[in-house]
């Protein structure tokens, strides 16, 4: 890892180690501000001792960012429209991670310090909005080309309906445990299990489900908000030290190879579709030389930019071999190749398993830009362990005696743990990030009304109103840090 540094100028590597500082920094503050949440349960209820609940969710934390890929963390590199991407300026590239991370932990260390469980999936992503909006005004580009809207939209439905789930899967479990056991022990509240069966803690086996499900709701919180971590931190590598990091330089030939063969067969995919295709991507009438401008993607320079890859990777066995300038030019191929792909996979016309080939063909394309080295991983997965380990107790209150009128019993913790485990493993599963506070509190909530406990109007409108103002009030934030750093520089 040492030497992938080695020869930077002084200024670059400070600002490099701060800006890794800052996204660990980030991820710490997440560990506590986030991970509150899957131990409140467990904590509130007394299925597990505090400092226990604590440890072991820090642990489990840590193997779910080890163990969770790098497709979320893609999904929010990709906010940020490909142009924006493939600028590769190490300047920009510092305006664009401080402005974000500043803002995100701004909010985020404001909203832990009030007890409110805001998310921190909606804190970064808002400030990845604001840099984008910030950039294409700066840049005299139009508003709809400074972010990936698709992208945004997609992630915001994932951020808006995983909620609106978790409260109605929580509450439909409650219930099913109600008809099937309505006369059990679990429940029963904590204050009620002490009061009338003298027992400090739940029957054994709520307190068994009540314990796996706060582990397993730990292991996907790591495996999606540390993952979100992870694209931050490549972010700040290809932006800052572009030359070591535009490419996985560990590829082995057989993933150079298996990237010029996605190339091949992603031209041969647009000749065999060219009666649908060819006016979009002007198949056939792209001149000698013709090439995308060096900050910009253009679908009508398919062709010659299939052509230049291809001679960029003629006889290539190890990415080591290519100039720190042949590196960047080939993954700006790439990333305007898979750009295209995606928007061709919108169009029209195409058949079904012509677009499932072309997704499988994306896949490959990306292979050897869409990674992260094990170190970035480790780095992430420390931070947030270590930051679950502080912190939690402003949170366990609000998610245990605030949210409903009354206290929680072990059925509704165990319906919200669950219920929250799902959710946020199946949105692992698609690439999708989703608010692990939000998933779990409105479970709760839905707990609350299945139980006909009532809500709490003062705590659901707080935690409604963070919800909302959280976009808003990052976009603006990271925007006028953006803008800022982009004058003190240039």
């Amino acid at each position: 890892m040492i030497d992938l540094f080695s020869g930077l100028d002084a200024w670059v590597l400070v600002s490099l180690l701060l800006a890794l500082t800052f996204v660990l920094a980030f991820e710490f503050i997440n560990g506590f501000h986030d991970t509150a949440n899957a131990v409140a349960t467990v904590i509130y209820t007394k299925a597990m001792p505090p400092h226990l609940a604590v440890f072991f969710s820090g642990v489990f934390n840590f193997l779910g960012v080890l163990l969770g890929g790098v497709g979320v963390a893609y999904a929010i590199v990709h906010l940020l429209p490909v142009e924006l991407l493939i600028n590769v300026n190490t300047g920009h590239g510092l305006a664009m991670v401080f402005s974000l991370l500043a803002a995100a932990i701004t909010w985020n260390l404001g909203t832990w310090y009030f007890g409110i469980p805001a998310s921190s999936s909606h804190t970064l992503i808002g400030s990845i909005l604001g840099v984008g909006l910030a950039n294409a005004l700066i840049s005299d580009i139009p508003l709809g080309d400074g972010v990936n809207w698709q992208k945004a939209i997609d992630i915001g439905m994932s951020l808006v309906l995983s909620p609106m789930a978790g409260f109605a899967v929580a509450a439909l479990v409650l219930l099913g445990l109600k008809w099937w056991r309505p006369l059990s022990k679990m429940h029963k509240t904590p204050e009620q299990r002490r009061k009338l069966d003298d027992k400090k803690h739940p029957p054994f086996w709520n307190r068994l489900v009540l314990v796996i499900s706060a582990m397993g709701v730990s292991f996907v919180h790591g495996s999606n908000d540390g993952q979100k971590g992870i694209g931050l931190i490549m972010l700040v590598l290809i932006g800052i030290v572009p030359s070591a990091f535009v490419l996985d330089l560990n590829s082995t030939t057989y993933q150079i190879e298996r990237t010029r063969d996605a190339t091949l067969h992603l031209n041969q995919f647009y000749q065999r579709n060219e009666a649908t295709l060819g006016e979009f991507l002007a198949l056939g009438k792209a001149k000698e030389g013709d090439l995308p401008e060096q900050f910009s993607c253009n679908p009508q320079q398919t062709e010659p930019t299939i052509n230049a890859l291809l001679d960029s990777l003629k006889g290539v066995a190890d990415y080591r071999s290519l100039t720190p300038e042949k590196r960047i030019e080939v993954r700006r191929y790439l990333l305007c190749l898979d750009d295209t792909a995606k928007k061709v996979g919108k169009l029209p016309g195409l058949q079904a398993r012509e677009k499932a080939d072309l997704d499988k063909l994306r896949k490959d394309l990306t292979a050897t830009t869409e990674y992260a080295p094990f170190w970035v991983i480790l780095a992430v997965a420390l931070a947030l362990g270590l930051g679950t380990m502080v912190g939690w107790k402003r949170v366990v209150l609000t998610i245990g005696e605030k949210i409903g009128k009354q206290g929680m019993t072990y059925a509704q913790g165990m319906s919200a743990q669950i219920t929250a485990a799902c959710a946020i493993g199946m949105a692992n599963i698609f690439s999708l990030p989703v608010s692990t506070t939000h998933v779990l509190s409105s479970g709760v909530a839905g707990t609350m009304v299945a139980n006909k406990s009532g809500l709490q109007g003062g705590t659901v409108r707080t935690i409604l109103l963070a919800w909302v103002l959280t976009l808003p009030a990052t976009v603006g934030l990271s925007a006028a840090l953006f803008w800022l750093a982009t004058k003190a520089i240039g």
